[in-house]
C-alpha cells in the first residue's frame, strides 16, 4: 500500500490517472494533454505501470494506455473506515453549525 501512495503522491502521475478515468489514450495524446515534456511523461507512464494502475497495449506505431482499476479499488477499500470517520465528523459539524444560527 504504501509503494501505491508514492505513486499517486504526485501530481503529474494524478494527471495521468485523471486523463485516463475518461478513456483510454495513446501516450502522444497523454503528452499534448499534460504540461511537461515527453520524457517526464513516459517515466509517469512507466511508474505507472509497474505499479499496476494501467496498462499498455501496441497499435502499429502507438502505445495505448488505459486505467486499471484493481489498484484504486483496494486503496478505496483501505481509505472507508477513514470516509466514515470524516463524515460522521463533518455530519457533527453541520450540526452544530444549524443550531449556532
Amino acid at each position: 500500500m504504501q509503494k501505491l501512495f508514492e505513486i499517486i503522491a504526485d501530481p503529474g502521475r494524478r494527471a495521468i490517472l485523471d486523463l485516463l478515468r475518461e478513456r483510454e489514450l495513446a501516450a502522444g495524446e497523454i503528452v499534448g494533454a499534460m504540461k511537461i515534456g515527453q520524457p517526464g511523461v513516459s517515466k509517469h507512464l512507466r511508474l505507472l505501470r509497474e505499479a499496476g494502475l494501467v496498462d499498455v497495449r501496441g497499435d502499429r506505431q502507438r502505445r495505448i494506455y488505459s486505467l486499471r482499476p484493481g489498484p484504486l479499488a483496494e486503496l478505496d477499500r483501505w481509505l472507508a473506515p477513514y470516509r466514515t470517520f470524516w463524515t460522521g465528523k463533518l455530519d457533527a459539524l453541520g450540526a452544530h453549525l444549524d443550531r449556532e444560527q
